[in-house]
């Protein structure tokens, strides 16, 4: 599925769609000379939703497409010079280059509490920074999945139909939630 493009058909710039946290944290890494130190996060829930025992995996292509665009702008930089980053770390961001590893478990997979469903490897500054793409693709479509997947299973081979757009938080949640619900349904 191909992202929503702009008039001048250039894929949306989601860089900046972070926590404010994440970049100070990236700042604070680097201010510590932390900027090669190799981290390891992983992604996992605590619970099921609604006891129900597992999850369905979802939301990997879109954070995969999150990855492969990132890139800070000149507003972006100038943006957090006005916020009062560092120059050091506004030079960093000028040259930034995703390394990271990351592993995923497949889309459409049952997956369980406590287990990780996510692993990112790199330097600390890019993993901590990709933390609140993560958690807004994976959580908000493996949580559509799963309800799909649970009234598929409930329907016994009957036919069910979407409706999510009519009540969905805009166009994105609309069209990622039809898309999780098929694959979990």
């Amino acid at each position: 599925m191909k992202t929503i493009k702009e008039e001048n058909d250039v894929p949306r710039n989601l860089t900046m769609l972070v926590d404010y946290y994440e970049l100070t944290m990236a700042n604070g890494y680097l201010a510590n000379n932390m900027e090669d130190t190799v981290a390891y996060f992983d992604m996992f829930f605590r619970s099921a939703p609604d006891a129900g025992g597992y999850a369905i995996m979802a939301g990997v292509e879109q954070f995969i497409e999150y990855l492969e665009g990132l890139a800070f702008t000149e507003q972006d930089i100038e943006f957090l010079r006005n916020k009062g980053f560092d120059e050091s770390f506004l030079r960093y961001l000028e040259h930034f280059e995703f390394a990271c590893d990351v592993w995923a478990v497949p889309e459409g997979t049952p997956i369980f509490p406590g287990e990780p469903i996510v692993t990112v490897r790199g330097p600390v500054i890019q993993a901590q920074f990709i933390e609140t793409m993560l958690l807004l693709c994976i959580n908000h479509q493996s949580l559509i999945a799963t309800k799909a997947n649970r009234i598929a299973r409930a329907a016994q081979g009957r036919v069910g139909c979407d409706f999510g757009a009519r009540r969905a938080h805009g166009f994105d949640a609309a069209v990622y939630g039809a898309r999780a619900a098929f694959i979990g349904g």
